[in-house]
């Protein structure tokens, strides 16, 4: 057995119109290499100039991961030969980045665990390489599209204190809901504006010292990062088994073969020949200019969970899942003003709405139904009007008609039945058809009752007040309440 050792590195694409060091749009989505100039496209004569806005973002990001923030940084050129590279060289940031020494706190099998965020720093994005076949190993030639090169990004670097692929999908999925939360990324994998590089090696337990490693770039989903790193578990425990040494390389994922592939020897930062870029100026900060970023800030997600525990008196358990979505978080805030019954609506949340976004595959704030929408449905059980089954599946319907739940019960006739006396009615005949049940209830079998109330659900294909209908049975068997 060895002890897993990982470290990430995670590239998240800033929430800016314009890159950052020219006025080109950062829309996704347009036509190949219609969002690109002389500037972004590197061509001699050229000179960038930096996007306030970008800086302030990175410099957010860093608050929000628990940074210190530099007073004093600067520009670097990285230098690397790349087709998606056009100056030969990425202007990235080496030996002083904008933020140092954060930290990120996650939860994982029942504990609170902490990983160390060593830097995060601003540079440019890199275009993008449309290869001919399902992956850049597997395809004859590559196009390249310059739209995303000069694209604001962050890089955000960890310590090596991750200990299972399980754990680095945790702290991604949290770190994911900080950067949201603090409306610096918007953080679309599927776009690829949060992209991840993973970096594994395995040790004997015991032994201290980090051994060789290998990075898997470009991990897109949590899914094929946990898969990944699962896979190089087992790639390097069996070359470790066997005494032989892991060699330090860079490996593509290939998700549908479900392996890594060896692409090139892992660089250090030797290889990349870093230098301060000649044309852009050192970035000094003020600390009037840092607080009032700081300022800025919305709530994040502890401090979110810490206020709906202490606001809504919600258990610990509730508070985190609902703020580990900044647009779950505020559906059940909004919903909450409308209706109130703090523990109802994010029982309902948590559940029944939750699981109708999971089966649709979407995203919360791809809802169909709005918050009020909610409350309007809960307002009906409440009253009575409908029953708390019945609720869910009007829930259902809203959910792919986008129909109000006051209007779904009136088109389908869904009132749950309360009057006594048709309620009474119905009793009776359930009592007359059903001897056998009816003597166990009175002879004190309990679970009989069950079995009656079900029946009369039956009859009344789910309408009738269950509450209603337990206690009339109780009344005419046992006399009692």
């Amino acid at each position: 057995m060895y002890e897993v050792i990982i470290g990430l590195e995670i590239h998240a694409e800033l929430l800016t119109d314009s890159k950052i060091w020219c006025g080109c749009s950062t829309r996704f989505g347009a036509d190949a290499n219609t969002q690109v100039c002389p500037i972004c496209l590197g061509l001699p004569g050229t000179l960038p100039v930096l996007n306030e806005r970008a800086l302030e973002l990175a410099v957010k990001a860093g608050l929000a991961l628990g940074c210190e923030i530099n007073r004093f940084s600067k520009f670097d050129r990285k230098n690397y030969f790349y087709p998606d590279l056009p100056k030969a060289y990425q202007i990235s940031q080496y030996d002083l980045p904008l933020c140092r020494n954060g930290a990120v706190e996650f939860e994982a099998n029942g504990e609170i665990r902490r990983v160390r965020i060593n830097r995060v720093h601003l540079e440019e994005e890199a275009g993008k390489s449309v290869h001919s076949g399902d992956n850049i190993m597997g395809s004859e030639y590559s196009l390249i599209d310059y739209n995303r090169g000069g694209v604001p990004l962050i890089e955000i670097v960890t310590e090596p204190d991750l200990r299972s692929p399980e754990e680095a999908r945790l702290f991604m999925e949290k770190l994911r809901t900080i950067l949201l939360y603090a409306g610096v990324s918007d953080c679309r994998m599927e776009e690829g504006s949060l992209r991840v590089d993973a970096n594994i090696s395995l040790r004997p337990f015991g032994e201290t010292e980090l051994r060789e490693r290998a990075e898997v770039k470009n991990l897109n989903s949590f899914r094929a990062l946990q898969r990944a790193l699962e896979y190089e578990v087992r790639r390097q425990s069996a070359i470790l088994d066997a005494g032989q040494r892991v060699e330090q390389d860079t490996r593509h994922w290939n998700d549908q073969k479900g392996v890594t592939i060896s692409m090139r020897s892992k660089e250090d930062a030797e290889d990349y020949r870093y230098f301060p870029d000649p044309d852009l100026v050192p970035v000094v900060l003020t600390e009037e200019q840092i607080e009032t970023w700081r300022r800025e800030l919305p709530e994040l997600p502890d401090q979110k969970a810490a206020r709906f525990i202490s606001q809504y008196g919600l258990p610990a358990y509730d508070a985190r899942v609902l703020t580990s979505s900044k647009a779950m978080a505020d559906f059940f805030e909004a919903a909450v003003e409308r209706f109130g019954e703090p523990k109802t609506v994010s029982n309902w949340v948590m559940v029944e709405v939750q699981r109708l976004v999971n089966e649709a595959g979407i995203e919360f704030d791809a809802l169909p139904i709005g918050p009020g929408d909610l409350a309007g449905l809960l307002e009906l059980v409440k009253r009575g009007t409908i029953s708390n089954n019945v609720g869910k599946e009007v829930l259902e319907e809203m959910f792919k008609t986008g129909k109000s739940a006051a209007d779904i019960v009136k088109e389908r006739g869904l009132e749950q039945i309360s009057d006594t006396g048709e309620l009474e009615a119905i009793v009776e005949q359930v009592i007359a058809e059903n001897p056998g049940p009816v003597q166990d209830v009175r002879d004190g079998k309990e679970k009989a009752i069950g079995f009656l109330v079900g029946q009369v659900m039956k009859l009344t294909k789910g309408k009738a007040n269950p509450k209603m209908v337990n206690e009339l049975l109780r009344q005419k068997l046992t006399g009692g309440a």
